[in-house]
Formats: C-alpha cells, sequence, structure tokens
C-alpha cells in the first residue's frame, strides 16, 4: 500500500477510476466502426455523425439534472446505473444491429454519460480521501480516463476483426456491468446520504458567478482540446506538408504527455493552493507551444518535444481545475456543481467540431491554430477571473 493511502481510500480510487475509463472507452465506441457500421447499415457517415450529435445534445441536456440526482439519491447509486445503462446501450445495438437501434444507443449511451462527472467528483469530495491526497485522487481518476481514449480505438478495431461488429458492441458494452460489481458489492463509495443531504440548497447557491465562470472555462478547454486533437494532424499536414504520419506522431506525443502530466499534476495539485495559477500557467505555456507549430514549420526532431511539452502541461493542470470546481461548490452539493460545469464539456463538443470544419472547409489550415490558441489564452484568463470572485466570495 503506498505511503500514506488508507486502503478504504485506495479501494475507492480504484471503483470511480475504472468507472472513469469505462466511460471514456464508452464515448468512443462508435468512430473508429465507422466504416464497417456505414456497410453494414448502408447510411452515411453524416448519418452516423447524427448518433454522436444525439450523444452530446443528450449529455448537454441532462448534465445538470443529473448532478442533483446525484446529490439527492448518493453518487454511488447513480455510478452503477450509469455503468449499466451504458452498458446496456451497446449490447442493445449489438444484438439489434440496425441503424435505428444505433440511435437508441446513443440517446442511451449519452443520458449514462451524464453520471460520471458529478458522482466520481462527489464520491472524490465527500471526505472518503484524505485532504492531504486529494490532487492526487483527482489526477489518478482523471489518468484513468485518458487510458480509456487511448485503448478505445484499437480496442474496437480489434474486437471486431476477432468477433465482427456485433461481438465487438457486446463485448465493450459488457464492460459496464463488470465494473458495476464493485461499487454493487465492493466497500462503499462516498460519503453517506445523511451526509450529502444536510440541508436543502438555494439553486442562487449553485448558479453563482463563479460557478457559471468555471463552466466557460470548461467551455474553452473542451473548444482548444478538440481543436488539438480533432485537427490538428490535417492542419499540420495542409498547412506545413507534414506528412501524415509524422503529424500523427506529434498528437500522440501531445496526447501520451498529457497523460504524464495528469500524474504530476496531481502533485501539484496537493503542494499549492493557488490553483488558479497554475492553470492559468499550464495553458500559458501549451498556448505558446502550439502557436510556435503554427506559426513554424519545425523538423520532426523540434516538433515532437514542442508537442509533447503542450501536452503536459494540459495535462498538468487538470487536478488543479478540478480543485477550484471543488473550491466553488457549497457542501453536500459538489455534484450539481461539477454537473453543472462539466456541460461545458458539452458545449465544446457541440460547437468546437463544427467550427474548425467551417475553418477547414473555408481552406485556412493555419487558423486552427490560431483559434486553438486563442481559447487557451481565454482559459487562462477564466481561471485568474474565477479564482479572484472565490476569494472574493469568501472574504464577505
Amino acid at each position: 500500500m503506498s505511503a500514506g493511502w488508507k486502503r478504504a481510500e485506495l479501494a475507492t480510487l480504484g471503483q470511480i477510476s475504472g468507472a472513469h475509463m469505462v466511460s471514456h472507452i464508452h464515448i468512443l465506441v462508435l468512430p473508429p466502426l465507422f466504416p464497417l457500421l456505414k456497410e453494414q447499415f448502408g447510411v452515411g457517415y453524416v448519418e452516423l455523425g447524427f448518433a454522436l450529435t444525439l450523444f452530446n445534445i443528450v449529455s448537454a441536456l441532462m448534465q445538470t439534472p443529473t448532478g442533483f440526482a446525484v446529490d439527492r439519491f448518493g453518487p454511488r447509486r447513480l455510478l452503477v446505473g450509469g455503468l449499466l445503462l451504458g452498458g446496456s446501450a451497446f449490447i442493445l445495438a449489438g444484438l439489434n444491429p440496425v441503424y435505428p437501434i444505433l440511435l437508441l444507443a446513443s440517446v442511451m449511451a449519452g443520458l449514462a454519460n451524464c453520471v460520471y462527472h458529478p458522482s466520481d467528483y462527489a464520491i472524490l469530495s465527500s471526505g472518503v480521501i484524505g485532504e492531504a491526497r486529494v490532487g492526487r485522487a483527482f489526477s489518478i481518476h482523471t489518468f484513468a480516463g485518458y487510458v480509456g481514449t487511448a485503448v478505445a480505438p484499437a480496442g474496437m478495431l480489434l474486437a471486431a476483426a476477432t468477433w465482427g461488429v456485433s461481438g465487438a458492441l457486446i463485448a465493450v458494452g459488457l464492460l459496464g456491468p463488470l465494473f458495476a460489481l464493485p461499487l454493487l458489492f465492493g466497500a462503499p463509495a462516498g460519503a453517506p446520504r445523511a451526509a450529502v443531504r444536510k440541508a436543502p440548497i438555494p439553486a442562487r447557491q449553485l448558479v453563482t458567478p463563479q460557478v457559471l465562470s468555471l463552466m466557460a472555462f470548461f467551455t474553452m478547454i473542451g473548444m482548444s482540446g478538440g481543436g488539438i486533437s480533432g485537427f490538428s494532424v490535417v492542419a499540420m499536414n495542409e498547412h506545413h506538408g507534414i506528412p501524415l504520419g509524422v503529424a500523427s506522431m506529434a498528437l500522440s506525443f501531445y496526447l501520451g504527455a498529457s497523460a504524464l502530466g495528469v500524474l504530476a499534476g496531481g502533485s501539484i495539485a496537493d503542494r499549492t493552493r493557488r490553483h488558479s495559477e497554475v492553470a492559468a500557467g499550464g495553458f500559458a505555456v501549451t498556448a505558446i507551444a502550439i502557436a510556435i507549430v503554427g506559426l513554424v514549420n519545425l523538423p520532426v526532431w523540434a516538433l515532437l518535444p514542442v508537442m509533447a511539452i503542450g501536452g503536459f502541461c494540459t495535462g498538468m493542470i487538470m487536478p488543479s481545475r478540478d480543485m477550484l470546481v471543488r473550491a466553488s461548490a457549497p457542501k453536500g452539493a459538489e455534484g450539481r456543481v461539477f454537473a453543472i460545469v462539466s456541460t461545458g464539456f458539452n458545449i465544446g463538443g457541440i460547437i468546437g467540431p463544427l467550427l474548425y470544419g467551417s475553418i477547414m472547409d473555408f481552406g485556412h489550415p493555419g487558423w486552427i491554430f490560431a483559434v486553438s490558441v486563442g481559447f487557451m489564452l481565454a482559459t487562462c484568463a477564466i481561471a485568474l477571473a474565477s479564482d479572484r470572485r472565490t476569494r472574493l466570495a469568501a472574504a464577505e
């Protein structure tokens, strides 16, 4: 057992980190299978893309109501329900391989996706993790999500090659109930319901300027991240003439370094209370790195480390990001507040692809980097402003 960590803390952290990994796998189930689904269903990419749109719309609309349910009924129950619902969605799609069922499964998966952030963060903020280790707990939880993102594309293609598309969907769906079992029969995760429901909290205590600014903060993160992860490869290729293989390797360096940065950021978050400065500083360095990539046609030996530096700093700020949200949440309302601010990710997921796709269609690939940098700088400003509001509110 790691020094300082209690067995109950590690058990709880393992449960919710496993659930978070599954949530990220479920987000990326369909895109790797698009060519196979297109042929099987006899539909175009627009129809398949509509399934992802439904997923994001449902997540955006239901994220906040789900946060209220988490605080009302307890995060562990909702987390189990999300895993079972998400798993059932893909099992249903695998057993009934027709396009209308795929759309229904996307709606179900989008609803299940609403559960993870408010439930997970409510558990982490409930006191079950010692205060001196909360930052590292946030980092391990986020790192588990990165692992899910990393293994999903290749894992889905391997599963489809082994069992066919339907078998792959059923197999990934079974991850839901499999990871729900420890939550059902293991040590309870999170605070008792009595601790969560001490007193009613008016809406005005939740939808505060601090919380709204953090939702904008999450939106900016989603917008900038969507530009890099979704469009940087093609932008590097068309803007600088960098071969697709090299550009893809550069993105892999960025994403891999982000995962390492998340782990480093946990220790930083536990050693400081200046979380807004950490967030602003990390995004400032990332903005500089991405601006260099956009402005200069770097050789491979320089491109890879510059992208890695940007990715590492992006990952490093994530635990501090979560600590900022935790600080803005009234006691017992962590699920609701994390749900409200996490809606920003969904907003970014809906708007970002349309914006960056339009930039590419208009023939300005260099703008991908410029716009991403703009959103990163906006993130820096919002982080600092949010921290100032929080301190002013605490002083009143």
